[in-house]
């Protein structure tokens, strides 16, 4: 899903909050509508100004349960990214992706949809005229250095369940508790979606290496005895080798996150991960030259076949450089 906001920010826009409770971070979200007034809002936990990135993780939205004859659903026209990885992982509903190198897929509840940009590649997102409920996760990537200028590719893949204790556990990147995938990746990363019983405690292993990050969906959930409320992100750092979560009365639905650190900054502006302010201008001029323009639709974003409608044009760069974050 492209970042529709008409005014991004260098890495971060807003202030958020971050409470701190013992050894668990909770980062707060902030509301970002994605358009005009019939446009989805998603809550965003990452990037904030504390926080830019968790392993290579670099961005989480979160959005729904939504009513798609209210909110409009997802409509995403063509638009670009450049030195990332798109992972889209959907609780309800259903969206049809397009992108630059002849992809058409899905995303369906339960099944990984991964495109990686690499040099650059464009895509289109609309949910289907079959749902009625769009809920899920965005999440974007950063690719280290050696791998941002990989040619794009895309990827579908349905991981395997497996079982930590109550919880029932779908991991679409990397693997825990006896699920898990092959899909590619270009840092040591997991990604996985756990359901957990009511009234329940589980211990969830963590690779020591990794920093991680708990996205709470819904129910009431503590990690480590620090409350986390509904759609906020509790963030543990290197050195953990478990962690452990209890739930309400309601059954919980959590997105675990987890990578080594980085060790790298970015400038991530708008739909684009580079190493500087220029790679980033350089990218902007080249969508805007050759598919707004249309100068050369089959240059470095390539072109969407089969959306009915014009790309996305991107935001004017704001007056001062961006600065690396990491």
């Amino acid at each position: 899903m492209s970042n529709l906001e008409r005014d991004p920010a260098e890495l971060v826009a807003g202030d958020t909050a971050v409470i701190e409770t013992g050894t668990i971070e909770v980062l707060e979200p902030r509301d970002v509508p994605l358009g005009g007034p019939r446009a989805m809002t998603v809550r965003r936990t990452l990037p904030q100004r504390k926080r830019s990135l968790i392993g290579g993780w670099c961005f989480i939205d979160h959005y729904g349960p939504d009513d798609v004859s209210v909110s409009g659903g997802m409509r995403v026209p063509p638009h670009p990214h450049t030195g990332l990885q798109t992972v889209s992982w959907l609780f309800a509903g259903e969206v049809e992706h397009r992108d630059s190198v002849g992809s058409h897929a899905l995303v369906r509840p339960g099944e990984l949809n991964l495109m990686t940009a690499g040099h650059g590649i464009s895509h289109s997102e609309v949910s289907t005229e079959r749902t009625t409920t769009l809920h899920g996760v965005q999440l974007w990537v950063a690719l280290p250095s050696a791998s941002r200028d990989t040619a794009p590719f895309f990827e579908h893949k349905v991981p395997v369940v497996g079982w930590l204790g109550d919880a029932e556990v779908r991991t679409f990147v990397g693997s825990l508790a006896g699920s898990g995938t092959d899909a590619t990746v270009f840092s040591p990363l997991v990604g996985a979606q756990l359901t957990v019983r009511a009234g329940s405690t589980i211990v969830v292993p963590l690779d020591p290496t990794f920093e991680h990050g708990i996205l709470v969906d819904s129910g009431e959930v503590t990690v480590d005895g620090t409350p986390v409320p509904v759609s906020h992100l509790a963030y543990a750092c290197p050195g953990r080798s478990s962690i452990e979560v209890t739930i309400g009365a309601q059954d919980a639905r959590l997105i675990l996150l987890g990578g080594e650190p980085l060790g790298e900054q970015i400038v991530m502006w708008w739909n684009f991960i580079g190493r500087s302010h220029d790679d980033v201008v350089r990218s902007r001029a080249e969508w805007q030259l050759e598919v707004i323009d249309d100068i050369d639709p089959d240059g470095r974003f390539g072109h969407v076949a089969g959306y009915d409608g014009s790309p996305l044009p991107a935001p004017e760069l704001p007056t001062v450089r961006l600065k690396p974050r990491g």
